[in-house]
C-alpha cells in the first residue's frame, strides 16, 4: 500500500472540512505537532474508521480532523489511560460553556500572583468537580515548565512552574473549534487501556499508536504520564498487540524511539521502520533539543 504525498485520496482527505481548522489544546511531552510536516506523508491512502489509544495532546488526530473532509460514516475514537488527560477531552465536547468560564476564572488570577496561584491550584489535590479539575489540568498545563505532565508513584502531578508572561490559559477560539469538531464528527472518547480498542476495531481501520517512548538512556525517562509508568515489559506487550491488529489486516502507525530494543521489538516489520530527524521539548539546554531522531514504524 502506497503512502500519501499530497495526492487526492479515496477518503476526499485532501480537502479541509467545514468546521475550521484547530491545534491540540495542550502542550505535550512527546506531542506530534512539529513532526506533522513529516508524519502526514505515513498517513495510508485509503482506511475506515481511526482509533488513536495513547491520544496526549492528539496532533495527528487534530490534523486529520482540520485537514481532511470525513466520510459520514468515518467514525474517530481517542482513548487515553490517563483519567485526567480524558475528563478534559470530554469536559471540552460536552461542557465547553463552563469549563471557559474556570479557565478564564484561573488565567485572571494567574495574572495577578502566577507563582502564588499556581502552587495554590497545583496543590489542590481534589477539584470539586469534571470541569474545575479540567480548568486545573488544563492551566497547569499551559504554565507548568514545559508543558511536562508528570506525577509522582503517587499519582500527584509534581512539575515546577515555568516562565512564562502572560501565557494564553483560555484559548476561546481553539477550544471552539475544537468542541465543534468533536461533537459534529462521530467521536468517541475512552479512558481506558490501549489494548481495550481490540473489540472495536475492524479490518482496514487506521490505528496511530504514540505511547511513552522507551528511554535512550537512564536520565531521558520521561514516560510517567500515569503512576503506572510504561516501563520494557509494557513496550513487549505493545508490540505483541501491534502483531495482532497486523494479523486482522489493520493499518498501524506507531512511533517511539530509535533505539536497539524498540527496531528489534518490530524487527518483523524492518522493511517499514523509518527514521525521522526530530526535535525534542523537554531538555532544559536548548541546543540538547536538536539533532535528535526517532522511529515511525508501520504495516502497510
Amino acid at each position: 500500500m502506497k503512502v500519501c504525498q499530497n495526492m487526492p485520496l479515496q477518503n476526499n482527505h485532501s480537502a479541509k472540512n467545514n468546521y475550521g481548522i484547530c491545534h491540540p489544546f495542550i502542550k505535550w511531552a512527546g506531542g506530534k505537532s512539529r513532526l506533522i510536516s513529516q508524519l502526514k506523508n505515513f498517513i495510508p491512502e485509503e482506511f475506515n474508521n481511526y482509533f488513536e489509544p495513547f491520544v496526549g495532546s492528539g496532533a495527528l488526530f487534530f490534523y486529520l480532523t482540520s485537514s481532511f473532509k470525513i466520510k459520514k460514516n468515518f467514525s474517530l475514537h481517542l482513548s487515553d489511560i490517563n483519567s485526567e488527560l480524558i475528563n478534559v477531552y470530554k469536559t471540552i465536547k460536552d461542557d465547553l460553556k463552563e469549563l471557559i468560564k474556570e479557565l478564564q476564572y484561573n488565567e485572571n488570577e494567574y495574572y495577578k500572583d502566577p507563582k502564588k496561584f499556581y502552587y495554590k491550584l497545583r496543590g489542590e489535590r481534589f477539584p470539586f468537580d469534571s470541569i474545575k479539575e479540567a480548568a486545573r489540568f488544563i492551566t497547569l498545563n499551559k504554565t507548568c515548565y514545559n508543558g511536562l505532565y508528570r506525577v509522582n508513584k503517587s499519582g500527584i502531578f509534581n512539575v515546577p512552574i515555568g516562565s512564562y508572561i502572560k501565557p494564553k490559559i483560555c484559548d476561546f477560539k481553539n477550544l471552539t473549534k475544537v468542541n465543534r469538531i468533536m461533537s459534529i464528527r462521530n467521536t468517541t472518547i475512552e479512558n481506558y487501556d490501549y489494548q481495550k480498542i481490540s473489540s472495536k476495531i475492524k479490518e482496514n481501520d487506521f490505528i496511530y499508536f504514540d505511547p511513552p517512548y522507551f528511554p535512550l538512556n537512564e536520565t531521558s525517562n520521561f514516560t510517567n504520564y500515569t503512576s503506572y509508568g510504561f516501563d520494557i515489559s509494557q513496550q513487549k506487550r505493545l508490540a505483541n498487540f501491534f502483531n495482532e491488529l497486523d494479523k486482522r489486516k489493520c493499518k498501524i502507525l506507531l512511533s517511539n524511539s530509535d533505539t536497539t530494543i524498540i527496531r528489534d521489538l518490530y524487527s518483523s516489520f524492518k522493511e517499514n521502520i523509518i527514521s525521522l530527524n526530530t526535535l525534542r521539548s523537554i531538555n532544559s539546554n536548548a541546543e540538547k533539543r536538536k539533532n535528535h531522531s526517532e522511529l515511525i514504524i508501520k504495516n502497510f
